[in-house]
């Protein structure tokens, strides 16, 4: 089992920053390929950005391209999102999520490991 911890959501204004971590125990780290999603109120879970294993291949919402970077250190069981340019609509609750395979996924129902997600919101 992999169990995963978001941390450094907030409440931030329109063209400010955040940088989220996600922390892994459990399972080795290094063999997930890792994404970060978001839900608002009444929408579904969609994929923010996804990265393979050792960091080589992400894939990126099209909302979010130049404004959002992920990245991970095996070494210490962490992915990252930071998060510039913020705009309201960035506001949802944002998880973190682990996909047992080496290369990136944008399917939701691919991944199997969850955290508990963090709230992220951006005053206009």
């Amino acid at each position: 089992q992999v169990q995963l911890v978001e941390s450094g959501g907030g409440l931030v204004q329109a063209g400010g920053s955040l940088r989220l971590s996600c922390a892994a125990s459990g399972r080795a780290f290094s063999r997930l390929a890792m994404a970060w999603f978001r839900q608002a109120p009444g929408t579904e879970r969609m994929v923010v950005v996804a990265i393979s294993w050792n960091g080589g291949i992400t894939h990126y919402g099209d909302s979010v391209k130049g404004r959002f970077t992920i990245s991970r250190d095996n070494a210490k069981n962490t992915v990252y999102l930071q998060m510039n340019s913020l705009k309201p609509e960035d506001t949802a609750i944002y998880y973190c999520a682990g996909h047992p395979t080496a290369l990136p996924s944008q399917d939701v129902g691919s991944y199997d490991y969850w955290g508990q997600g963090t709230q992220v919101t951006v005053s206009s």
